[in-house]
């Protein structure tokens, strides 16, 4: 039986371990965070593609279940005043879920069939003839016949296995802030030039997106990131002050750099990356989806060619490097937070003109939408 060790639980990592473990392969997933994370920013689904995976993982039904409501979001002004309305299509898809639940869901759907390892992270990768030797900060060091990198743009595994962060990792000169406060308020956006507050979305009780270059801070001190957040909106309009007022007792917060992740390969002898790891585009609005089909790719590949990795490992990309090339073309924090009042008015044209927003839609869609996603003949299985 072929193990693999897949790092990352959120929502690559589970949903391999889903194709995966169906396949009669030993899977282990290890995720460095105590435990899942509950909540979070809402996540979608968009078209014929995704749906059609999903239904045959056997979730479709469940992910439907827990589907946000979602709803049109207000852009205003300074005084309140509407300037124009962001169909909850654009923002959420067709199915808008919480990332927490999702991730949950696929814990609950393969829990039983893997092994998972809370707490702990790789530190070492070491490939030998027959399989990779990983050590782990916590646990006792193992070897298995292949390794999953699922653990996001930031990816431990991608920098162990294919070299620094740098060489990956491209920022788009914006920074992102979620935070859970309780400021009440139907959805609405708020823009200054370079900056951009609302409330009330799908994303999380505040969101902030604010142009900067690279900034240098401790990913793990969220008391840091909250200070660089109160700096960078210091003397907004609107409802900031009373946003900022409420950023030190945050029930949870996070702060990200707004990069995309370009790999010249997917895999490295017996490593190979899924996700975010791969080809992530921060708040690109497909990477849920790209985790979910890439997933399903990999493990078919891996499945019909009987755990041969170089042959599977080369036509998983060779497939869903074309597909994933969506996540190569958005910037979303020049949409989100336009440097310019010219720049804000063009965005908010976009949102209010039929004749703009109509194609856009549309492309949305067309985007996420494969249509020689493979058959790898395996079917719903029962919850």
């Amino acid at each position: 039986m072929t193990s693999v060790l897949i790092s990352g639980a959120g929502i690559a990592g589970p949903a391999l371990a889903l194709w995966l473990t169906r396949y009669g392969f030993d899977v282990t997933v290890v995720e460095k965070a105590p435990a899942l994370r509950p909540g979070g920013q809402a996540v979608d689904f968009k078209g014929a593609t995704h749906r059609t995976v999903l239904e045959r993982m056997g979730i479709l039904g469940d992910v439907r279940a827990r589907q946000t409501g979602g709803e049109d979001g207000t852009v205003i002004d300074a005084a309140g005043r509407t300037l124009a309305v962001v169909p909850k299509e654009f923002s959420g898809g067709e199915i808008e879920i919480a990332r927490g639940d999702l991730a949950q869901l696929l814990f609950d759907h393969t829990r039983d069939a893997c092994t998972y390892v809370f707490d702990d992270t790789v530190t070492s990768l070491t490939e030998t003839p027959t399989g990779v030797d990983v050590t782990f900060a916590r646990s006792e060091p193992r070897t298995y016949d292949l390794v999953v990198g699922a653990d996001g743009i930031h990816s431990t595994t991608r920098r162990l296995a294919f070299g620094p962060e740098r060489d990956y990792v491209r920022h788009l000169g914006y920074y992102y802030a979620l935070a859970d406060v309780d400021v009440p308020g139907a959805p609405q956006m708020y823009n200054e030039p370079g900056r951009m507050a609302s409330l009330g979305g799908g994303k999380a009780p505040a969101f902030f997106v604010f142009a900067s270059a690279p900034l240098s801070y401790d990913r793990f001190d969220s008391e840091q990131q909250k200070r660089i957040v109160a700096e960078a909106y210091r003397g907004g309009g609107w409802r900031i002050p009373e946003l900022l007022d409420q950023l030190p007792e945050a029930r949870e917060f996070y702060l990200d750099s707004i990069s995309r992740v370009t790999t010249d390969r997917y895999s490295a002898g017996r490593v190979v990356l899924l996700g975010d790891a791969a080809y992530g585009n921060t708040l690109g609005g497909y990477g849920t989806g790209l985790a979910v089909v890439g997933a399903y790719v990999l493990a078919g590949e891996l499945h019909r060619a009987g755990g041969d990795h170089r042959r599977a490992f080369a036509e998983y990309e060779a497939k869903f490097r074309g597909y994933a090339k969506v996540s190569q073309q958005i910037s979303a924090g020049r949409l989100l937070a336009p440097k310019t009042r010219l720049g804000m008015r063009g965005r908010n044209a976009l949102f209010s003109v039929s004749a703009l927003l109509t194609p856009l839609l549309n492309l949305t869609e067309r985007l996420a939408t494969d249509d020689t996603l493979e058959d790898y003949d395996v079917r719903p299985q029962p919850a």
